[in-house]
Formats: structure tokens, C-alpha cells, sequence
């Protein structure tokens, strides 16, 4: 049954390292997470509650990005982050259009390729661009400081590829702690430009499936124990 699935995709795909393993759950092993975008936090934890079973809880808010988040684990080392605008941040800025979506969707995804300066050094000498690493931050709602540092692509072929993070050593990885019963079935990227975005998972050793579509798009089939839910956006 559709209902039953929840297959997010959204409008969005080296091997400067050893190309990443796909792990026995149906997700890279390198992937981080998963980043599902809505106009409004607690409608987008009550969506994924009514299709899997578990209810997301709160991570907090990200201070100068303007959005807060609740998080789900997804196995260890995979977690879903659901991502909605703060209210108490009017006027930030929306890179990922938010504020705009009338339903759920996946707006992007991050893989964790271990320390990022040597990988910084090893996309310089790919001559491939990209800015960072930078630092981020957030305070969880017990008090405890999450930190970490990211590097993005400045050419995400329309969002396919991911970014890239690094967690601090003494930051404990949200998939630990965050609400658990749910995994990753499958995971893929799909795009017009199938042959040319393979060549470039291959380069970045991302591991992934890359499929053909008319339009890009980021594919995710998530379980859980109340089901499985289908939600497409592109």
C-alpha cells in the first residue's frame, strides 16, 4: 500500500578515498543524515509519528540559521533530522525554502568522511571546490552543547550531492540517543544526468545508487514499527 511507505525525495548526488561501503540497513555506511524539510516543527514530527510509529523528539535550534529541529534515529550513526523554521528567528535567512513547502520533503543529506582537513586537502588537490570546514553549534534542551564542523560542495549538482561533517570528539552523535525503532530500507539518488552524477558518487566514494529520472531527485525508504509512508516531493 502507498500509505504505507515513506519514500521521501526531493529536488536536489569521489574516489579521492576508498568509495564508501553500503551498510547492511540500505544506507551508505558514511551517510550521517537525513534532513526532511517543513513549514512547521511539530507537523512535521506528528507526520512521521503517524506513518512509522515513532515520534521525533526535540533537538533545539540552530542560533543565526533561523530553523530548530527534531531528531530520530535511524541505526547507529544514521538519524532523521526533521527541519522547520524557529519562530524566535523571524527574518533569518531560508536557504532551503521552508517557510514554503506545504508538505514534507527531503531537502538534503550529510555524510561523515572522518577528520575534514585531510578531505579539505584531498578536494584542493581534485581541484574541486568548496567552502569550509566551518564550525556549527547547538544547545540541546537538557543543556548539553552539540558541536561540529561541515563542509559543503559549491557545486551540489541541484542538491544531490551532500555535505559533509565532522562531529566534535566529545559531542555524542545524535543517532544514540534520539527516539529509536526506525531504519533506512533504501537510499538513492535519481537524475536526467544518471551517467554523469555515477562518475561523481564514484569520485567522492559516496557509495550510493544513482538511477535515472526525469526529474533530480533524493530517494529514501524509511521503516518503522507502526508502517511505512510514501511522501514524494521534486
Amino acid at each position: 500500500m502507498i500509505s504505507r511507505r515513506f519514500f521521501l525525495a526531493a529536488t536536489t548526488g569521489f574516489a579521492l578515498t576508498p568509495q564508501f561501503a553500503t551498510a547492511s540497513d540500505g544506507a551508505p555506511a558514511l551517510l550521517d543524515h537525513i534532513l526532511l524539510g517543513c513549514s512547521e516543527l511539530d507537523r512535521g514530527i506528528d507526520f512521521v509519528e503517524r506513518h512509522t510509529g515513532v515520534r521525533a523528539a526535540f533537538g533545539g535550534v540552530h542560533p543565526g540559521r533561523g530553523t530548530r529541529n527534531a531528531l530520530l534515529s535511524l541505526g547507529e550513526k544514521h538519524y532523521l533530522e526533521i527541519i522547520a523554521p524557529d519562530p524566535e528567528q523571524p527574518g533569518a535567512p531560508d536557504p532551503y525554502g521552508l517557510q514554503k513547502l506545504t508538505e514534507p520533503r527531503l531537502v538534503t543529506w550529510a555524510v561523515h568522511p572522518g577528520d575534514l582537513t585531510p578531505f579539505a586537502a584531498r578536494l584542493r588537490t581534485a581541484s574541486i571546490a568548496f567552502e569550509g570546514p566551518t564550525p556549527g553549534s547547538r544547545k540541546r534542551p537538557d543543556g548539553r552543547l552539540l558541536q561540529w564542523k561541515t563542509l559543503n560542495l559549491k557545486d551540489d549538482r541541484s542538491g544531490l550531492l551532500p555535505f559533509f561533517i565532522e562531529w566534535s570528539a566529545d559531542t555524542v552523535h545524535p543517532s544514540a540517543d534520539a527516539p529509536s525503532g526506525c531504519k533506512i530500507e533504501h537510499f538513492s539518488l535519481a537524475t536526467p544526468a544518471d551517467s554523469e552524477l555515477r562518475r561523481i558518487s564514484v569520485i567522492l566514494g559516496l557509495g550510493v545508487p544513482v538511477s535515472y529520472a526525469e526529474q533530480p531527485q533524493l530517494r529514501a525508504r524509511i521503516e518503522g514499527p507502526g508502517g511505512k509512508v510514501l511522501a514524494i516531493s521534486s
